[in-house]
């Protein structure tokens, strides 16, 4: 019997977190049989750590006239070259633009990803994904927690009905690195209580909440791993806070080296200001670094076990409060302890496999009907 035929199609390829969550799907589907292969519009950086099985559209962003529209064409022909039999979009411009090249290039049912908050995108990139989801463009949809799950339902019945919740899982970040190790492989300070952060370099990630924190604390230090549009002004505000000496920008890195990077911290700081999982939070928390996050309901509900938090929350645009939280996690060795124990317990939570087996059960639903690669019977 042929494999089925699965084709994942997200907007860039860089080390993030929708990357890593495709690419943890995809490698657990292709451990169970799938054929599994991934299309990005764009390769976004040069680190970016590609699953087998990866093409792009294009090598760089498409610009200028001659690129947008040579675009279309690009993407159409991978898709058909693909002859998927169902095809897995993420984020919202792979749901959107992937979605309607997807239906215009294959019979494959398409399953959209939401792995973006809402209010972070774009109001004509929602019109048009409410748009293809009533119009059945989506077979289904995936939200990662019940708050994004709650906030998708109050759409019209004829997109909500598509609406399917599937928790994310994740890959334990492990290091055999000691903290003197681990702080020295990346050129970090020594003697000084560490804080840090993975996440893409973005307003919406407030990492200026995070730097403004040393102002009231000479001893701490900041570490920030990851790439993006925010960089320069991050770093001029560093500059403009006389911070030069104590805070490191680490660069984007592979999913294997993260582990590492977690085992040179004290307090990993999550000052997000929407998210609809905090994959990176997760991580730092199962890997027994205490992480102080933004109090919003959706970090509430992932960041806990058993009903007990797995982070210390506070109201991160208040710079005060913020700036308590961490001198009080790194200050208080119960609490550290208590958060370390339970941020232990997500491990079992948030399982690469249950995630998997959720993924497998909604292609059953879609691929009974359906010939090998992609064709109706």
């Amino acid at each position: 019997m042929t494999s089925p035929r699965i084709l994942i199609i997200q907007t860039q390829g860089e080390n993030a977190g929708a990357q890593e969550i495709s690419r943890l799907v995809g490698a657990g589907l292709a451990a169970r049989g799938y054929d599994v292969s991934h299309l990005f519009f764009y390769r976004k950086s040069a680190s970016f750590d590609a699953p087998p099985n990866t093409r792009y559209c294009s090598v760089d962003r498409p610009r200028g006239l001659a690129g947008v529209f040579k675009f279309p064409a690009q993407l159409l022909g991978e898709i058909r070259a693909a002859r998927a039999d169902a095809i897995l979009t993420f984020q919202h411009y792979g749901n959107t633009v992937g979605g309607v090249a997807a239906r215009l290039a294959s019979s494959a049912p398409v399953i959209a990803n939401q792995v973006s908050a809402r209010t972070l995108v774009n109001p004509l990139v929602r019109a048009a994904d409410l748009a293809l989801g009533m119009l059945g463009a989506f077979k289904l949809i995936t939200v990662n927690s019940e708050g994004m799950l709650a906030d998708y339902a109050r759409y019209p019945r004829r997109y909500s009905k598509r609406l399917r919740y599937v928790p994310h899982g994740f890959d334990i970040k492990t290091s055999d690195l000691t903290r003197q190790q681990a702080r020295a492989a990346f050129g970090l300070p020594q003697q000084v209580p560490l804080l840090g952060s993975v996440a893409r370099l973005n307003a919406g990630k407030r990492l200026d909440a995070a730097i403004r924190t040393l102002a009231s604390h000479p001893d701490w230090c900041l570490a920030l791993a990851g790439q993006g549009p925010e960089e320069t002004s991050l770093r001029q505000l560093v500059v403009e806070k006389n911070l030069g000496n104590r805070v490191y920008f680490v660069g984007e890195m592979p999913p294997e080296r993260i582990g590492d990077f977690l085992a040179a911290l004290d307090v990993f700081v999550f000052p997000s200001q929407a998210e609809t999982f905090g994959l990176a939070a997760v991580e730092a928390a199962s890997a027994g670094v205490p992480v102080v996050a933004n109090d919003l309901p959706v970090l509430r509900e992932v960041l806990a076990v058993d009903s007990k938090p797995a982070a210390l929350f506070v109201d991160t645009t208040d710079d005060g409060a913020f700036s308590d939280a961490i001198a009080r996690t790194l200050d208080d060795a119960a609490l550290r302890a208590h958060l370390v124990a339970t941020g232990n317990g997500l491990r079992d939570r948030y399982s690469i496999a249950r995630m998997v087996d959720e993924y497998e059960r909604l292609l059953g639903e879609l691929l009974a009907p359906v010939a090998p690669h992609g064709r109706q019977p």
